[in-house]
Protein backbone atom coordinates (compact mmCIF):
# COMPACT_ATOMS: atom_id res chain seq x y z
CA UNK A 1 0.00 0.00 0.00
CA UNK A 2 1.37 3.44 -0.93
CA UNK A 3 1.61 6.29 1.59
CA UNK A 4 -1.18 8.16 -0.23
CA UNK A 5 -3.53 5.17 -0.21
CA UNK A 6 -2.72 4.50 3.45
CA UNK A 7 -3.60 8.10 4.30
CA UNK A 8 -6.88 7.80 2.39
CA UNK A 9 -7.74 4.59 4.23
CA UNK A 10 -6.95 6.17 7.61
CA UNK A 11 -9.02 9.25 6.73
CA UNK A 12 -11.97 7.07 5.75
CA UNK A 13 -11.77 5.18 9.06
CA UNK A 14 -11.56 8.44 11.04
CA UNK A 15 -14.48 9.90 9.10
CA UNK A 16 -16.68 6.86 9.75
CA UNK A 17 -15.75 6.87 13.44
CA UNK A 18 -16.77 10.53 13.70
CA UNK A 19 -20.02 9.95 11.81
CA UNK A 20 -20.87 7.07 14.13
CA UNK A 21 -20.88 9.53 17.05
CA UNK A 22 -23.52 11.80 15.46
CA UNK A 23 -27.11 11.39 16.77
CA UNK A 24 -29.65 11.23 13.94
CA UNK A 25 -32.63 12.64 15.87
CA UNK A 26 -33.88 16.00 17.09
CA UNK A 27 -32.79 17.10 20.57
CA UNK A 28 -35.78 18.33 22.57
CA UNK A 29 -36.14 18.71 26.34
CA UNK A 30 -32.94 16.78 27.08
CA UNK A 31 -33.72 13.79 24.86
CA UNK A 32 -33.10 12.70 21.30
CA UNK A 33 -36.44 12.12 19.59
CA UNK A 34 -37.73 11.41 16.09
CA UNK A 35 -39.50 14.11 14.13
CA UNK A 36 -43.25 13.84 14.68
CA UNK A 37 -43.70 13.25 10.96
CA UNK A 38 -41.15 10.45 11.00
CA UNK A 39 -39.37 12.09 8.05
CA UNK A 40 -35.61 12.20 7.54
CA UNK A 41 -33.34 13.84 5.00
CA UNK A 42 -29.85 13.17 3.67
CA UNK A 43 -26.68 15.06 4.54
CA UNK A 44 -24.26 15.24 1.61
CA UNK A 45 -20.46 15.49 1.49
CA UNK A 46 -19.88 18.39 -0.97
CA UNK A 47 -16.45 16.99 -1.80
CA UNK A 48 -17.95 13.84 -3.34
CA UNK A 49 -21.64 14.55 -3.84
CA UNK A 50 -22.44 11.39 -1.86
CA UNK A 51 -24.77 11.08 1.11
CA UNK A 52 -23.12 10.76 4.52
CA UNK A 53 -26.17 9.87 6.63
CA UNK A 54 -29.84 10.66 7.26
CA UNK A 55 -31.10 12.92 10.07
CA UNK A 56 -34.56 13.80 11.37
CA UNK A 57 -36.53 16.37 9.36
CA UNK A 58 -38.19 18.61 11.92
CA UNK A 59 -41.02 20.96 11.02
CA UNK A 60 -43.53 23.27 12.72
CA UNK A 61 -44.85 20.57 15.04
CA UNK A 62 -41.35 19.85 16.31
CA UNK A 63 -40.61 23.55 16.73
CA UNK A 64 -43.74 23.71 18.91
CA UNK A 65 -42.34 20.94 21.10
CA UNK A 66 -38.96 22.65 21.33
CA UNK A 67 -40.46 26.03 22.18
CA UNK A 68 -42.62 24.46 24.90
CA UNK A 69 -39.54 22.82 26.43
CA UNK A 70 -37.57 26.07 26.22
CA UNK A 71 -40.39 28.06 27.78
CA UNK A 72 -40.74 25.60 30.64
CA UNK A 73 -36.98 25.62 31.27
CA UNK A 74 -36.92 29.42 31.20
CA UNK A 75 -39.89 30.07 33.45
CA UNK A 76 -39.86 27.23 35.97
CA UNK A 77 -36.74 25.11 35.54
CA UNK A 78 -33.47 25.22 37.48
CA UNK A 79 -31.86 27.41 34.80
CA UNK A 80 -33.79 30.46 36.01
CA UNK A 81 -32.67 30.03 39.62
CA UNK A 82 -28.97 29.39 38.93
CA UNK A 83 -26.49 31.95 40.17
CA UNK A 84 -24.50 33.79 37.55
CA UNK A 85 -21.35 31.94 38.63
CA UNK A 86 -23.07 28.57 38.20
CA UNK A 87 -24.28 29.55 34.75
CA UNK A 88 -20.82 30.85 33.84
CA UNK A 89 -19.22 27.53 34.84
CA UNK A 90 -21.61 25.55 32.63
CA UNK A 91 -20.93 27.76 29.62
CA UNK A 92 -17.17 27.45 30.20
CA UNK A 93 -17.61 23.67 30.38
CA UNK A 94 -19.23 23.69 26.94
CA UNK A 95 -16.06 25.28 25.58
CA UNK A 96 -13.97 22.64 27.33
CA UNK A 97 -16.04 19.84 25.80
CA UNK A 98 -15.53 21.25 22.32
CA UNK A 99 -11.77 21.25 22.91
CA UNK A 100 -11.86 17.73 24.36
CA UNK A 101 -13.64 16.48 21.23
CA UNK A 102 -11.60 18.56 18.79
CA UNK A 103 -10.84 15.78 16.31
CA UNK A 104 -14.44 14.58 16.02
CA UNK A 105 -15.81 18.10 15.64
CA UNK A 106 -13.16 18.94 13.03
CA UNK A 107 -13.82 15.87 10.89
CA UNK A 108 -17.58 16.41 11.03
CA UNK A 109 -17.28 20.09 10.14
CA UNK A 110 -14.95 19.36 7.25
CA UNK A 111 -17.12 16.57 5.85
CA UNK A 112 -20.25 18.69 6.21
CA UNK A 113 -18.97 22.00 4.81
CA UNK A 114 -16.11 20.79 2.63
CA UNK A 115 -13.39 22.92 4.24
CA UNK A 116 -9.89 21.45 4.63
CA UNK A 117 -9.48 19.43 7.82
CA UNK A 118 -6.48 21.47 8.93
CA UNK A 119 -8.63 24.62 8.82
CA UNK A 120 -11.23 23.00 11.05
CA UNK A 121 -8.60 21.65 13.44
CA UNK A 122 -6.70 24.91 13.88
CA UNK A 123 -9.42 27.46 13.14
CA UNK A 124 -13.13 26.72 13.32
CA UNK A 125 -13.28 24.34 16.26
CA UNK A 126 -10.85 26.12 18.62
CA UNK A 127 -12.54 29.38 17.62
CA UNK A 128 -15.94 28.03 18.69
CA UNK A 129 -14.53 26.89 22.04
CA UNK A 130 -12.96 30.31 22.53
CA UNK A 131 -16.38 31.95 22.17
CA UNK A 132 -17.89 29.85 24.94
CA UNK A 133 -14.93 30.55 27.20
CA UNK A 134 -15.06 34.29 26.58
CA UNK A 135 -18.83 34.62 26.84
CA UNK A 136 -18.94 32.61 30.07
CA UNK A 137 -17.86 35.83 31.77
CA UNK A 138 -20.80 37.69 30.28
CA UNK A 139 -23.07 35.92 32.75
CA UNK A 140 -21.60 38.00 35.57
CA UNK A 141 -22.02 41.30 33.74
CA UNK A 142 -25.81 41.55 33.70
CA UNK A 143 -25.54 44.90 35.44
CA UNK A 144 -27.74 47.97 35.82
CA UNK A 145 -27.39 51.53 37.10
CA UNK A 146 -28.85 53.72 39.82
CA UNK A 147 -30.18 57.22 39.17
CA UNK A 148 -31.92 60.00 41.09
CA UNK A 149 -35.09 61.03 39.24
CA UNK A 150 -35.69 64.79 38.92
CA UNK A 151 -39.02 64.78 40.73
CA UNK A 152 -40.32 66.60 43.81
CA UNK A 153 -39.65 64.65 46.98
CA UNK A 154 -37.24 61.79 47.61
CA UNK A 155 -36.88 59.10 44.94
CA UNK A 156 -34.61 56.25 43.99
CA UNK A 157 -34.39 54.97 40.42
CA UNK A 158 -32.54 52.00 39.00
CA UNK A 159 -32.20 49.87 35.89
CA UNK A 160 -31.53 46.16 35.66
CA UNK A 161 -30.89 43.65 32.88
CA UNK A 162 -33.00 40.54 32.46
CA UNK A 163 -32.95 37.77 29.82
CA UNK A 164 -35.15 38.16 26.76
CA UNK A 165 -36.69 34.69 27.20
CA UNK A 166 -36.79 32.02 24.50
CA UNK A 167 -34.36 32.67 21.65
CA UNK A 168 -34.65 31.15 18.18
CA UNK A 169 -31.15 30.82 16.70
CA UNK A 170 -30.93 30.09 12.97
CA UNK A 171 -27.42 29.20 11.79
CA UNK A 172 -25.98 29.17 8.22
CA UNK A 173 -23.95 26.47 6.54
CA UNK A 174 -20.63 28.23 5.89
CA UNK A 175 -19.17 28.16 9.44
CA UNK A 176 -21.77 26.16 11.38
CA UNK A 177 -20.08 25.50 14.73
CA UNK A 178 -18.54 28.96 14.98
CA UNK A 179 -21.86 30.71 14.43
CA UNK A 180 -23.62 28.25 16.73
CA UNK A 181 -21.16 29.41 19.41
CA UNK A 182 -21.66 33.06 18.43
CA UNK A 183 -25.37 32.73 19.18
CA UNK A 184 -25.59 30.14 21.93
CA UNK A 185 -22.82 31.37 24.21
CA UNK A 186 -24.11 34.94 24.78
CA UNK A 187 -27.77 33.88 24.76
CA UNK A 188 -27.10 31.35 27.54
CA UNK A 189 -24.84 33.74 29.44
CA UNK A 190 -27.71 36.23 29.61
CA UNK A 191 -30.00 33.55 31.04
CA UNK A 192 -32.08 32.72 27.97
CA UNK A 193 -33.13 29.33 26.65
CA UNK A 194 -32.63 28.47 22.98
CA UNK A 195 -34.20 26.64 20.07
CA UNK A 196 -31.35 26.11 17.60
CA UNK A 197 -31.88 25.32 13.92
CA UNK A 198 -28.70 24.45 12.03
CA UNK A 199 -28.68 24.77 8.25
CA UNK A 200 -30.12 21.74 6.51
CA UNK A 201 -26.86 21.36 4.56
CA UNK A 202 -24.68 21.19 7.69
CA UNK A 203 -26.38 19.74 10.82
CA UNK A 204 -23.64 17.35 11.95
CA UNK A 205 -21.70 19.43 14.47
CA UNK A 206 -24.90 20.84 16.00
CA UNK A 207 -26.20 17.32 16.63
CA UNK A 208 -22.89 16.14 18.06
CA UNK A 209 -22.78 19.27 20.24
CA UNK A 210 -26.27 18.42 21.51
CA UNK A 211 -24.99 15.02 22.62
CA UNK A 212 -22.57 16.78 24.99
CA UNK A 213 -25.08 19.09 26.70
CA UNK A 214 -26.03 16.64 29.44
CA UNK A 215 -22.35 15.95 30.13
CA UNK A 216 -21.85 19.70 30.56
CA UNK A 217 -24.63 19.76 33.15
CA UNK A 218 -27.09 21.87 31.19
CA UNK A 219 -30.67 21.40 32.47
CA UNK A 220 -33.24 19.81 30.15
CA UNK A 221 -34.92 22.21 27.74
CA UNK A 222 -32.31 24.97 27.97
CA UNK A 223 -30.96 24.14 24.49
CA UNK A 224 -33.07 22.32 21.90
CA UNK A 225 -31.86 21.41 18.41
CA UNK A 226 -34.34 21.05 15.53
CA UNK A 227 -32.83 19.93 12.24
CA UNK A 228 -34.89 20.59 9.13
CA UNK A 229 -35.43 22.92 6.23
CA UNK A 230 -35.58 26.68 6.25
CA UNK A 231 -39.01 26.96 4.66
CA UNK A 232 -40.55 24.68 7.31
CA UNK A 233 -38.60 24.57 10.59
CA UNK A 234 -36.86 27.93 10.08
CA UNK A 235 -40.07 29.67 9.08
CA UNK A 236 -41.85 28.19 12.11
CA UNK A 237 -39.19 29.60 14.44
CA UNK A 238 -39.43 33.06 12.85
CA UNK A 239 -43.22 33.15 13.17
CA UNK A 240 -43.68 31.35 16.49
CA UNK A 241 -45.54 33.34 19.14
CA UNK A 242 -43.66 31.58 21.93
CA UNK A 243 -40.26 32.79 20.77
CA UNK A 244 -39.17 36.18 22.13
CA UNK A 245 -36.19 36.82 19.86
CA UNK A 246 -34.75 35.47 16.61
CA UNK A 247 -31.06 35.68 15.82
CA UNK A 248 -30.40 34.87 12.15
CA UNK A 249 -27.26 34.67 10.05
CA UNK A 250 -27.70 34.08 6.33
CA UNK A 251 -28.73 35.71 3.09
CA UNK A 252 -30.32 39.14 2.85
CA UNK A 253 -33.32 37.69 1.03
CA UNK A 254 -34.12 35.22 3.82
CA UNK A 255 -33.43 37.89 6.43
CA UNK A 256 -36.20 40.01 4.97
CA UNK A 257 -38.60 37.06 5.14
CA UNK A 258 -37.72 36.53 8.80
CA UNK A 259 -38.50 40.18 9.56
CA UNK A 260 -41.94 39.78 7.98
CA UNK A 261 -42.66 36.57 9.87
CA UNK A 262 -41.56 38.08 13.19
CA UNK A 263 -44.22 40.79 13.11
CA UNK A 264 -46.85 38.40 14.47
CA UNK A 265 -45.75 38.90 18.07
CA UNK A 266 -43.23 41.70 17.35
CA UNK A 267 -40.39 39.49 18.55
CA UNK A 268 -36.96 41.05 18.61
CA UNK A 269 -34.80 40.27 15.57
CA UNK A 270 -31.08 40.53 14.94
CA UNK A 271 -29.72 39.82 11.47
CA UNK A 272 -26.23 39.24 10.10
CA UNK A 273 -26.72 39.10 6.35
CA UNK A 274 -24.86 39.35 3.05
CA UNK A 275 -21.87 41.38 1.99
CA UNK A 276 -19.85 42.56 -0.97
CA UNK A 277 -16.82 43.79 0.90
CA UNK A 278 -14.26 46.16 -0.54
CA UNK A 279 -10.55 45.43 -0.15
CA UNK A 280 -8.34 48.41 -1.03
CA UNK A 281 -4.63 48.23 -1.86
CA UNK A 282 -3.00 51.66 -1.65
CA UNK A 283 0.15 52.51 -3.65
CA UNK A 284 2.24 52.55 -0.43
CA UNK A 285 1.03 49.11 0.73
CA UNK A 286 3.48 46.41 1.75
CA UNK A 287 2.76 44.04 -1.13
CA UNK A 288 4.41 41.11 0.60
CA UNK A 289 1.49 41.33 3.03
CA UNK A 290 -1.20 42.73 0.74
CA UNK A 291 -1.01 40.20 -2.11
CA UNK A 292 -1.40 37.01 -0.02
CA UNK A 293 -3.77 38.93 2.25
CA UNK A 294 -6.02 39.83 -0.67
CA UNK A 295 -6.03 36.21 -1.83
CA UNK A 296 -6.89 34.87 1.62
CA UNK A 297 -9.59 37.53 2.03
CA UNK A 298 -11.63 35.99 -0.78
CA UNK A 299 -10.49 32.38 -1.20
CA UNK A 300 -10.66 31.29 2.45
CA UNK A 301 -13.54 28.83 2.96
CA UNK A 302 -13.97 28.72 -0.83
CA UNK A 303 -15.18 32.34 -0.76
CA UNK A 304 -18.14 31.34 1.41
CA UNK A 305 -17.64 34.03 4.05
CA UNK A 306 -20.06 36.93 4.44
CA UNK A 307 -17.19 39.40 4.97
CA UNK A 308 -15.06 38.07 2.07
CA UNK A 309 -13.10 40.75 0.23
CA UNK A 310 -14.76 40.13 -3.12
CA UNK A 311 -14.23 43.63 -4.56
CA UNK A 312 -10.51 44.28 -4.89
CA UNK A 313 -9.58 47.92 -5.54
CA UNK A 314 -5.93 48.45 -6.52
CA UNK A 315 -4.14 51.72 -7.24
CA UNK A 316 -3.40 52.09 -10.95
CA UNK A 317 0.36 52.34 -10.34
CA UNK A 318 0.51 48.79 -8.92
CA UNK A 319 -2.61 47.23 -10.43
CA UNK A 320 -0.86 44.81 -12.80
CA UNK A 321 1.63 43.71 -10.14
CA UNK A 322 -1.02 43.06 -7.53
CA UNK A 323 -3.43 41.26 -9.88
CA UNK A 324 -0.58 39.11 -11.18
CA UNK A 325 0.47 38.30 -7.62
CA UNK A 326 -3.05 37.39 -6.49
CA UNK A 327 -3.49 35.28 -9.64
CA UNK A 328 -0.29 33.44 -8.79
CA UNK A 329 -1.62 32.83 -5.28
CA UNK A 330 -4.88 31.53 -6.76
CA UNK A 331 -3.14 29.10 -9.08
CA UNK A 332 -1.07 27.76 -6.16
CA UNK A 333 -4.19 26.79 -4.18
CA UNK A 334 -4.64 23.02 -4.05
CA UNK A 335 -8.38 22.40 -4.52
CA UNK A 336 -9.77 19.07 -3.41
CA UNK A 337 -11.55 16.96 -0.81
CA UNK A 338 -11.55 18.21 2.77
CA UNK A 339 -9.82 15.16 4.26
CA UNK A 340 -6.89 15.21 1.80
CA UNK A 341 -3.98 16.57 3.90
CA UNK A 342 -2.51 18.43 0.92
CA UNK A 343 -5.69 20.35 0.07
CA UNK A 344 -5.87 24.08 0.87
CA UNK A 345 -9.34 24.85 -0.53
CA UNK A 346 -12.41 22.65 -0.66
CA UNK A 347 -15.63 22.65 -2.68
CA UNK A 348 -18.59 24.99 -2.41
CA UNK A 349 -21.48 23.67 -0.37
CA UNK A 350 -23.79 22.07 -2.95
CA UNK A 351 -24.47 21.35 -6.59
CA UNK A 352 -27.07 24.11 -6.67
CA UNK A 353 -24.64 26.61 -5.20
CA UNK A 354 -21.89 25.56 -7.62
CA UNK A 355 -24.26 26.16 -10.52
CA UNK A 356 -25.19 29.55 -9.05
CA UNK A 357 -21.52 30.61 -8.88
CA UNK A 358 -20.97 29.37 -12.44
CA UNK A 359 -23.95 31.42 -13.64
CA UNK A 360 -22.33 34.54 -12.20
CA UNK A 361 -19.07 33.74 -13.99
CA UNK A 362 -20.93 33.27 -17.26
CA UNK A 363 -22.73 36.56 -16.72
CA UNK A 364 -19.43 38.31 -16.12
CA UNK A 365 -17.84 36.91 -19.26
CA UNK A 366 -20.89 37.86 -21.32
CA UNK A 367 -20.50 41.42 -20.04
CA UNK A 368 -16.83 41.56 -21.03
CA UNK A 369 -14.99 40.46 -17.89
CA UNK A 370 -11.73 38.55 -18.28
CA UNK A 371 -10.24 35.90 -15.98
CA UNK A 372 -6.71 36.54 -14.71
CA UNK A 373 -6.98 33.14 -12.99
CA UNK A 374 -9.60 30.40 -12.82
CA UNK A 375 -12.99 31.13 -14.31
CA UNK A 376 -14.86 27.83 -14.27
CA UNK A 377 -16.06 24.82 -12.32
CA UNK A 378 -13.86 21.74 -12.15
CA UNK A 379 -15.02 18.41 -13.60
CA UNK A 380 -14.19 16.41 -10.44
CA UNK A 381 -16.70 14.60 -8.28
CA UNK A 382 -18.02 17.13 -5.82
CA UNK A 383 -18.77 20.81 -6.21
CA UNK A 384 -15.50 22.53 -7.02
CA UNK A 385 -14.90 26.03 -8.42
CA UNK A 386 -11.50 27.29 -9.50
CA UNK A 387 -10.22 30.28 -7.48
CA UNK A 388 -11.08 33.12 -9.87
CA UNK A 389 -9.95 36.72 -10.43
CA UNK A 390 -11.99 38.80 -12.86
CA UNK A 391 -10.62 41.96 -14.46
CA UNK A 392 -12.02 44.39 -17.04
CA UNK A 393 -15.15 44.77 -14.96
CA UNK A 394 -17.52 47.74 -14.62
CA UNK A 395 -19.46 48.91 -11.55
CA UNK A 396 -22.80 48.02 -13.16
CA UNK A 397 -21.99 44.32 -13.72
CA UNK A 398 -23.80 41.68 -11.64
CA UNK A 399 -20.46 40.17 -10.63
CA UNK A 400 -19.48 43.53 -9.13
CA UNK A 401 -22.77 44.41 -7.46
CA UNK A 402 -24.21 41.10 -6.19
CA UNK A 403 -22.94 38.67 -3.57
CA UNK A 404 -21.63 35.56 -5.33
CA UNK A 405 -20.53 33.70 -2.17
CA UNK A 406 -17.86 31.73 -3.92
CA UNK A 407 -14.12 31.97 -4.67
CA UNK A 408 -14.50 34.90 -7.08
CA UNK A 409 -12.96 38.37 -6.76
CA UNK A 410 -13.41 41.33 -9.11
CA UNK A 411 -10.41 43.67 -9.47
CA UNK A 412 -10.78 47.38 -10.30
CA UNK A 413 -8.38 50.31 -10.63
CA UNK A 414 -8.45 53.62 -8.78
CA UNK A 415 -6.27 56.74 -8.68
CA UNK A 416 -7.14 58.70 -5.52
CA UNK A 417 -8.22 57.88 -1.98
CA UNK A 418 -11.41 59.92 -2.31
CA UNK A 419 -12.27 58.05 -5.51
CA UNK A 420 -11.78 54.59 -4.03
CA UNK A 421 -13.77 55.39 -0.88
CA UNK A 422 -16.66 56.43 -3.12
CA UNK A 423 -16.28 53.25 -5.20
CA UNK A 424 -16.13 51.08 -2.08
CA UNK A 425 -19.28 52.70 -0.66
CA UNK A 426 -21.20 52.20 -3.91
CA UNK A 427 -23.06 49.12 -2.66
CA UNK A 428 -26.25 48.24 -0.83
CA UNK A 429 -24.20 46.16 1.59
CA UNK A 430 -22.05 47.35 4.47
CA UNK A 431 -20.63 44.42 6.39
CA UNK A 432 -16.86 44.78 6.12
CA UNK A 433 -14.05 46.53 4.25
CA UNK A 434 -10.27 46.49 4.27
CA UNK A 435 -7.34 48.70 3.38
CA UNK A 436 -3.68 47.86 2.90
CA UNK A 437 -1.48 50.88 3.54
CA UNK A 438 1.54 52.11 5.50
CA UNK A 439 0.10 55.64 5.64
CA UNK A 440 -1.70 56.53 8.87
CA UNK A 441 -3.73 59.25 7.16
CA UNK A 442 -5.09 56.77 4.61
CA UNK A 443 -5.80 54.16 7.28
CA UNK A 444 -7.71 56.53 9.57
CA UNK A 445 -9.63 58.10 6.73
CA UNK A 446 -10.75 54.67 5.55
CA UNK A 447 -11.73 53.69 9.08
CA UNK A 448 -13.89 56.80 9.36
CA UNK A 449 -15.37 56.98 5.86
CA UNK A 450 -15.86 53.41 4.67
CA UNK A 451 -19.51 52.49 5.19
CA UNK A 452 -19.06 49.12 6.87
CA UNK A 453 -19.57 47.55 10.26
CA UNK A 454 -15.94 46.35 10.40
CA UNK A 455 -12.86 47.87 8.79
CA UNK A 456 -9.63 45.87 8.62
CA UNK A 457 -6.25 47.56 8.21
CA UNK A 458 -3.38 45.46 6.83
CA UNK A 459 -5.40 42.32 7.56
CA UNK A 460 -8.81 40.89 6.67
CA UNK A 461 -11.58 38.69 8.09
CA UNK A 462 -10.52 39.10 11.71
CA UNK A 463 -13.09 38.39 14.42
CA UNK A 464 -12.83 38.27 18.19
CA UNK A 465 -15.44 37.83 20.92
CA UNK A 466 -14.48 41.22 22.34
CA UNK A 467 -15.15 43.09 19.09
CA UNK A 468 -18.69 44.06 18.00
CA UNK A 469 -19.66 42.58 14.65
CA UNK A 470 -22.53 43.35 12.30
CA UNK A 471 -23.54 45.23 9.20
CA UNK A 472 -24.94 48.44 7.78
CA UNK A 473 -27.70 48.69 5.19
CA UNK A 474 -28.71 45.33 3.74
CA UNK A 475 -25.96 43.58 5.65
CA UNK A 476 -28.12 43.40 8.74
CA UNK A 477 -29.44 44.71 12.04
CA UNK A 478 -27.66 44.77 15.38
CA UNK A 479 -24.23 43.76 16.62
CA UNK A 480 -22.97 40.45 17.89
CA UNK A 481 -20.03 39.92 20.29
CA UNK A 482 -18.52 42.26 22.83
CA UNK A 483 -20.82 44.31 25.01
CA UNK A 484 -23.27 44.31 22.10
CA UNK A 485 -24.11 40.73 23.04
CA UNK A 486 -25.74 42.03 26.22
CA UNK A 487 -27.94 44.31 24.14
CA UNK A 488 -28.95 41.48 21.84
CA UNK A 489 -29.90 38.92 24.47
CA UNK A 490 -31.22 40.94 27.40
CA UNK A 491 -33.90 43.49 28.19
CA UNK A 492 -33.39 46.62 30.26
CA UNK A 493 -35.99 47.23 32.94
CA UNK A 494 -36.43 50.46 34.90
CA UNK A 495 -37.64 50.63 38.51
CA UNK A 496 -38.47 53.68 40.61
CA UNK A 497 -39.28 53.99 44.33
CA UNK A 498 -40.89 56.90 46.16
CA UNK A 499 -39.09 57.44 49.45
CA UNK A 500 -41.30 60.21 50.82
Amino acid sequence: MTVASAQRSQSAESAQSALDRVPRQLYIDGRFVDAQSGKTFGVVDPGTGRELLQVAEGDAADVDRAVLASRRAFESGPWRDMTTIERSRLIWRLGDLIEENLDTFAILESLDVGKPLQVSLTGDIPFAAKWFHHMAGLATRMEGTTVTPSLPGRWQGMSLRQPVGVVGAIVPWNTPLIITAWKLAPALACGNTVVLKPAEETPLTALFFASLLEQAGLPDGVVNVVTGFGHTAGAAIAAHGGIDKVSFTGSTEIGKEIVKAATGNLKRVSLELGGKSANIVMPDADLELAIPGAATAVFANSGQICTAGTRLFVHSSIFDEVVSGVAEQARAINVGHSLDPDVTMGPVISERHRDRVVSYLESGFEDGAEAAAGGSARPDDGYFIEPTILTNVRPTMKVVREEIFGPVVVAQRFDTLAEVIAMANDTEYGLAAGVWTTNLHSAHRCIQELRAGSVYVNTFNVADPSLPFGGIGQSGWGREHGEGALEQYSETKSAVMYLG
